[in-house]
């Protein structure tokens, strides 16, 4: 009954706010279908670098080098040496000499506009080296020497770092980021 009061001292008939209300509604509705007639006509391009397989690689006295090069290129707004490294080479790893060859004091800071060199190089490839642990343990004990970890411990006992948790369960260590040389520990086998 309190809004029946109120609408009565504002002089607002039921009927009058509904009115007011309805043509609300109505502009909404007309802002959303607006905004979205206006995006129809346009395509969204997905950014996707370049795929290894889509830049031409020519071979010259046995190294790879994308074709066309060098050139120049224009920073465009959301570029990075990554990716226009991926566009020519295939590879985001040749920022490096994108950055070198254009004397890039900071190569994380380019302006839209810029004019970039784009030498001609070989393409670089990731270089993935294993990490090595020593001699593998064929026992179902080990003494532990300085700079030993349970997860080197694991590698080279079992090829799995991960089992280290069997080995600190067979051993009953209360924390195993603590192990001291000269400690036996039982390999479970």
């Amino acid at each position: 009954m309190a809004l029946k009061e109120l609408l009565k001292r504002l002089k607002f008939s039921e009927q009058s706010i509904s009115m007011v209300l309805g043509a609300l509604v109505i502009v909404v509705v007309g802002v959303l279908i607006f905004n979205y007639f206006r995006g129809v006509g346009k395509k969204a391009v997905p950014e996707k670098p370049a795929q290894p397989g889509e830049v031409k690689i020519i071979e010259e006295k046995g190294k790879f080098f994308p074709e066309g090069l060098p050139t120049t290129y224009k920073v465009e707004k959301g570029d990075h040496l990554w990716a226009i490294s991926q566009k020519y080479f295939g590879s985001g790893y040749n920022w490096v000499d994108i950055a070198k060859e254009n004397n890039l004091a900071n190569p994380n800071k380019i302006l839209v506009g810029q004019e970039l060199v784009i030498p001609k190089t070989e393409v670089r490839k990731p270089v993935v080296v294993a990490a090595k642990f020593g001699e593998p343990i064929t026992g179902s004990t080990y003494t532990v020497v300085k700079g030993d970890h349970l997860w080197g411990i694991a590698v080279r006992a079992y090829g799995d770092g991960y089992k280290w948790t069997e080995i600190t369960k067979a051993n009953s260590l209360i924390n195993p980021n603590i192990i001291h040389p000269g400690n036996v520990l039982t390999l479970p086998r």
